[in-house]
């Protein structure tokens, strides 16, 4: 395998997003990890960014603060005053409220405490705080570990928590970024640690002080995501500020993003190609749904990118597909308006996917109008599902990609 090293310096992005400020509410207190959840954006991303400047510029001004408390530090002790920073902790997470505190009580048995995770960068990732496109800074050097689950994620001081937790501002300088660029197959003798030791040894241990080490190649796209965790995690062994790899399938793999609590707008997802559409079952398969995906392709006036399934939910609505004018569109069915737009025919009503029917109608990226479908009830392992409304579900059709319906209603 080889490697090559780019060095950015964006100067718009610096003068653009010399600062950047983090809005929310919060509080503070010492060991905490604090995630800040963003999910818009208000500052325009340009092309020209780096990934880490597209990563502030989307959230920036438009976080909302959610701290994550995780003691992993000086733990299972007999020092009293150790001890007694843990239940102070405990003390106030209970009177703030602190959704997200996991919690240690048996100190001479850690698996008597369900609630107690261990060291913080590997739990945030196991319990779901780690997700691609949020700003996520925590209380200790190697919080960096999350930007290999594609977010801007840096470690601060207890002055600087105190400050987010108090105020729900960050300030930030933007950091300029070296891409590392690993391309070939990775031998069978060669870890991640192995990886980033060498690139420590060629740039130094300052040779990436306050930058953004980001990396990429199809080296890096064949790890696993631990892997790719301990690229990030030694970062600042080079004193860098972040560590970052894009998202993939492998990623979203591993957040098991098919879960109807992890929701997104479709606007920050329009990077997610999609595979197949699914329009139907009890949720997505009445008349109405059926007519609100016909008025995205009507107006439209274009063919789906993908193959699009329609599976109505009853008979009834079976008949309405081929009876039932679609308000506006000079008399056309909704089945006449679904084959100009190159769909596939409406299926016999039932429900289809949802119970994990025949395989050749399962996809590896699949958009679907349903809201309590299962992982499990799709019975398939390679593939994942986007849940959407079937106006999202139409216009993702047409473009191959999750997109934003009001791209094509105005």
């Amino acid at each position: 395998m080889s490697y090559r090293i780019f060095y950015y310096n964006s100067q718009k992005a610096v003068q653009k997003l010399s600062v950047f400020s983090a809005t929310g509410n919060g509080f503070f207190f010492h060991q905490l990890l604090l995630l800040v959840s963003a999910r818009y954006a208000e500052c325009r991303v340009k092309s020209w960014m780096t990934m880490t400047e597209k990563l502030l510029a989307r959230n920036s001004e438009k976080l909302h603060v959610v701290p994550v408390v995780i003691p992993d530090q000086y733990i299972f002790t007999a020092d009293e005053r150790a001890n007694h920073n843990v239940d102070t902790l405990r003390d106030f997470c209970n009177e703030q409220n602190i959704k997200y505190f996991y919690d240690i009580k048996d100190l001479g048995n850690f698996q008597a405490n369900p609630d107690y995770k261990g060291v913080c960068h590997i739990a945030l990732a196991q319990e779901g705080h780690c997700r691609p496109g949020e700003v996520l800074v925590g209380t200790d050097s190697h919080t960096c570990t999350a930007g290999a689950f594609d977010q801007f994620a840096s470690g601060i001081g207890n002055t600087d928590a105190g400050f987010v937790l108090g105020t729900g501002k960050i300030l930030l300088k933007v950091p300029q970024t070296i891409r590392f660029v690993l391309d070939g197959e990775i031998p069978n003798y060669i870890l991640a640690n192995d990886l980033i030791l060498q690139v420590i040894g060629e740039i130094s241990v300052s040779g990436a002080t306050y930058k953004t080490m980001e990396f990429v190649g199809t080296a890096v796209e064949s790890l696993t995501m631990e892997e790719r965790m301990t690229l990030c995690n030694m970062v600042i062994e080079a004193g860098g500020k972040n560590g970052v790899i894009p998202a993939d399938k492998t990623t979203y793999d591993y957040l098991k993003p098919h879960s109807p609590g992890n929701r997104a707008l479709a606007r920050e997802c329009e990077d997610v190609k999609i595979d197949r559409v699914y329009i139907g079952s009890c949720t997505g398969g009445k008349t109405e749904d059926f007519m609100a995906a016909a008025k995205v392709f009507l107006a439209s006036g274009k063919k789906v990118k993908v193959p699009t399934f329609l599976v109505p939910a009853t008979q009834k609505v079976w008949m309405d597909l081929y009876t039932v004018p679609v308000p506006e569109s000079g008399g056309k069915t909704c089945s006449q308006i679904f084959e100009d737009a190159g769909c596939n025919t409406p299926a016999s009503p039932s429900c289809g996917a949802c119970m994990g029917g025949p395989r050749d109608i399962h996809a590896r990226y699949v958009f679907q109008p349903q809201t309590e479908t299962s992982w499990g009830e799709w019975a398939i392992t390679e593939g994942q599902i986007y849940l959407a409304s079937p106006y999202t579900a139409a216009a993702s059709a047409l473009t191959g990609r999750v997109t934003n319906p009001r791209d094509f209603l105005q």
